[in-house]
C-alpha cells in the first residue's frame, strides 16, 4: 500500500491535470466568444436594420449584390449598387428613405421615417450602410 505522501502527490497531479484541462476549456470558450464578437463588430452599421423584417426589410424589394449575406432579395425596387454615385448628396438619400412619396407620390416604398417604422437613428444607420455599398 502506498504511503500517504505518495497518494497525496498522486491526487495533486490529478487535480493539476483537471485544473489545466478546465483552464484550457475556459480559454477555448473565451476565444470562440471573442471570434464571434470580432465578427459581429465587423458588421457594417445599418445592416441589422436593413435585413430586419420587422424594421427596414429592404431585402423584400431591393437586391444588395455587394453583400454576400443579402439572400433572397426582391426586385420591386432598384438594386443597391453604386449608391454614392447615385446619391452623392447623403441628405437626398436620407429624404428618400424618410419619405419616398415626396419624390414619387405613387411609389410602393413605405415612408419609413414619416410613419415611424424607423427611428431617426435607424434611418441614419440605413443611409450609412446603403452608401457604403
Amino acid at each position: 500500500m502506498p504511503s500517504k505522501n505518495v497518494r497525496k502527490n498522486g491526487e495533486r497531479g490529478v487535480m493539476r491535470k483537471k485544473s489545466l484541462l478546465l483552464s484550457a476549456f475556459i480559454v477555448g470558450v473565451g476565444i470562440a466568444n471573442l471570434s464571434v464578437a470580432v465578427e459581429n463588430a465587423k458588421e457594417p452599421v445599418g445592416r441589422t436594420v436593413v435585413f430586419n423584417k420587422a424594421k427596414g426589410n429592404c431585402l423584400a424589394c431591393h437586391a444588395i449584390p455587394n453583400d454576400p449575406k443579402a439572400e433572397s432579395p426582391g426586385n420591386i425596387g432598384p438594386p443597391f449598387i453604386m449608391m454614392k454615385e447615385r446619391f452623392p448628396d447623403r441628405n437626398k438619400l436620407r429624404a428618400q428613405i424618410w419619405d419616398a412619396t415626396v419624390a414619387n407620390p405613387r411609389t410602393s416604398m413605405p415612408p419609413f421615417g414619416k410613419h415611424q417604422i424607423l427611428t431617426e437613428q435607424e434611418v441614419d444607420q440605413v443611409v450609412e450602410y446603403i452608401r457604403g455599398l
